[in-house]
């Protein structure tokens, strides 16, 4: 659901025609006269520069022609972000509520708010002004993009990934996508506030990580799965050697001993390409004690089973599915894409082995982000991988705003690895797997 168009923080609104030519007389008056003396680390200096030459251009002008004292702050203010920053994306990047930016159009920006999707007044000059921006971002990683590479994945300085597309692929003109790096950690604690997980939930991921069973967090785009996977990391003890696999670098893991790898694309003339796929293997010779692979998409899923079961348990990812069961669907599809010639059975004796825990994340109506199940993989039956769920989501009702709201609770089925727990000092309550009585309808609004 989309909703009406509102402003970012701190975000100025679509300029009036007057405005906007004073903005475009003052740039080139600007490029005009200095652009040589222009130091972008000096942002204090071009500021003040900016300043100066507003007033100068509204000192001669006929009465008619002058504005506001706030008009002229809001003008150096986007000179500002449009000699420094990225334009008009500025002020919805310094809005920490804001998770997602997406320019459909040079007048059409949406961004994501809390979980929902609302159409902004922001907006670029025109189609010139985006491909700026665009070009901006991109040369920061030595990349372009034009007509022969009209597709780009590029990264902000705070972390925040950005996807690109350009005519004669996005057929209406340019397009940019920015999903934000968030300052803040998740911490368990705000996960269960905000209705996330439950604490038996998290207290069984707990005990899970630190007796080093092997996890996978599912869920679809948007989920949570890489925010979840950030704070089950935070559960891995601070002694141990962490290697983390991404392609985009977003894992902020808090222990001192961790080598983050990152993928890189193939340069210009097609070359130079690093592979998920090639961290993998890679990590397997630096002496891990845990391998964290960001998300499995790949060949890679075979390296990474065969990591978790020749001594490299604990490990982590996360993979693209919809539930447990299809899980393990996808991981055998993507074993398949390693060019592996094993049979689909001695697969999933491989998967069987390997993954001991699955948790499922989803985005509900809303925007809501939440854990809605946990299951454990308990070998193979006749062909087929053992699923024990032990705890879920369920939904018992729409907020008239379209809020999903339910209650987290256990199956009533005990851990099969109540034994391996126990063993290593991390022994759970027969009781926290107990199912939870409904709450009462005002509890859950």
């Amino acid at each position: 659901m989309i909703e009406t168009p509102v402003q970012p923080a701190e975000a100025p609104t679509v300029l009036s025609p007057g405005l906007a030519a004073a903005k475009a007389e003052i740039h080139a008056d600007l490029l005009r006269r200095h652009a040589a003396a222009i130091d972008i680390s000096n942002r204090a200096g071009i500021r003040r520069l900016l300043t100066q030459l507003t007033e100068d251009h509204f000192r001669n002008k006929p009465p008619a022609a002058l504005v506001t004292a706030a008009d002229r702050e809001r003008l150096v203010e986007i000179l500002f972000d449009e000699v420094i920053g990225l334009g008009p994306l500025e002020a919805p990047l310094r809005d920490t509520e804001i998770t997602e930016i997406m320019v459909n159009r040079p007048e059409q920006i949406f961004i994501e708010r809390r979980g929902r999707i609302e159409l902004t007044n922001l907006a670029f000059e025109d189609e010139a002004s985006l491909r700026r921006v665009i070009d901006r971002i991109v040369s920061t990683i030595g990349r372009r993009v034009d007509e022969s590479e009209p597709m780009c994945d590029a990264r902000l300085k705070d972390g925040s990934r950005v996807n690109v597309v350009i005519p004669p692929v996005a057929i209406y003109g340019p397009c940019l996508t920015i999903r934000k790096f968030g300052r803040e950690v998740l911490t368990p604690e705000r996960i269960v506030t905000t209705g996330g997980s439950s604490e038996a939930i998290l207290e069984y991921l707990d005990a899970a990580v630190k007796t080093r069973l092997n996890i996978i967090v599912s869920g679809g785009t948007g989920s949570g799965k890489t925010t979840l996977l950030n704070v089950l990391s935070g559960f891995i003890p601070a002694t141990e050697r962490i290697v983390t696999c991404e392609d985009a670098a977003e894992l902020r893991l808090r222990q001192v001993h961790v080598i983050s790898l990152e993928s890189k694309p193939a340069n210009v003339e097609g070359r130079g390409q690093i592979t998920i796929r090639d961290l993998v293997r890679n990590a397997l010779r630096m002496r891990p004690d845990r391998i964290i692979v960001g998300e499995v998409r790949g060949g890679e899923a075979l390296d990474m089973l065969q990591a978790m079961n020749t001594g490299h348990d604990g490990s982590m990812s996360t993979v693209h599915a919809n539930n447990p069961r299809d899980v393990i669907n996808r991981l055998e599809t993507l074993v398949l894409l390693a060019g592996t010639e094993l049979p689909s059975r001695a697969i999933r004796g491989q998967i069987a082995s390997a993954i001991n825990v699955i948790v499922q994340t989803e985005r509900l109506r809303g925007g809501g982000r939440k854990i809605v199940g946990v299951a454990e993989v308990f070998g193979l039956r006749e062909g087929e991988i053992g699923l024990n769920e032990l705890f879920a989501f369920r939904q018992v009702a729409v907020t008239p705003d379209g809020r999903a709201v339910g209650y987290h609770t256990a199956t009533g089925t005990l851990s099969t690895f109540q034994d391996h727990f126990k063993a290593n000092g991390a022994e759970l309550p027969e009781s926290m797997f107990e199912p939870t009585q409904q709450p009462a309808m005002e509890e859950l609004y």
